[in-house]
């Protein structure tokens, strides 16, 4: 159960980090192509998500 446990997270975490990452790249303006570019608020916003998977992978890593 546990190892089913950790690799949600680990999933979450992932996914997490790949759109926070898109989120911030286009609010800081360097990838085009949406409603968000050029916008600081999802800048802001995907550095937050980013976080907050960077948090799932730590607590992944702990549960072994």
């Amino acid at each position: 159960m546990k190892s089913r446990y950790i690799i949600l997270l680990r999933i979450l975490g992932a996914l997490l980090l790949l759109s926070g990452g898109i989120w911030f790249l286009q609010g800081v303006n360097i990838l085009p192509g949406s409603f968000m570019t050029g916008d600081p608020q999802w800048a802001v916003n995907g550095a937050i998500v980013m976080a907050i998977g960077i948090g799932f992978f730590i607590i992944a890593s702990r549960r072994k």
